[in-house]
């Protein structure tokens, strides 16, 4: 895979959450493949969750409390875990991976952090913790 085509789908996906009816909150999972898990909890207005997965044994979870969050799972291969954790107003996060083996978990607390997150190959482990407002972070990583 190139760098571009995941860049790219991280922000298709990141952008067809936002795209999401803001009225109420949401979820949308799409699954592909076996043995896969997804789930997550939100409390709070206009938050968005967004989960695809295909491949096997790929677990993904989000939860968020507060107001117009946006979390976005994407994930291809097999083994993978995600997990975003979302406190305040105006959060956004996505983590995109691809291969086996991968570990992320974002945790952000506080308003308008944004955190973003690729990881391609195998055995991979990223981890983003933001508090406060405003706050910015990606990681894009090649594990063999």
């Amino acid at each position: 895979m190139t760098r571009k085509f995941i860049i790219a789908t991280a922000a298709a996906a990141l952008l067809g959450i936002a795209a999401m009816p803001a009225s109420a909150n949401g979820i949308k999972i799409e699954q592909y493949g076996w043995s896969n898990a997804a789930g997550g909890a939100q409390t709070g207005k206009k938050n968005q969750i967004g989960v695809y997965q295909h491949g096997s044994w790929n677990t993904g979870i989000a939860t968020q409390k507060g107001k117009k969050n946006t979390a976005a799972i994407g994930q291809q291969g097999h083994n993978n875990y995600a997990d975003i954790w979302q406190k305040g107003k105006y959060n956004a996060a996505g983590v995109g991976q691809f291969g086996a083996n991968h570990n992320a978990v974002v945790t952000q607390d506080g308003n308008g952090n944004v955190a973003a997150g690729v990881q391609v190959g195998n055995g991979c482990d990223g981890e983003v913790s933001q508090s406060g407002s405003g706050n910015v972070a990606a990681f894009v990583q090649t594990c063999p």
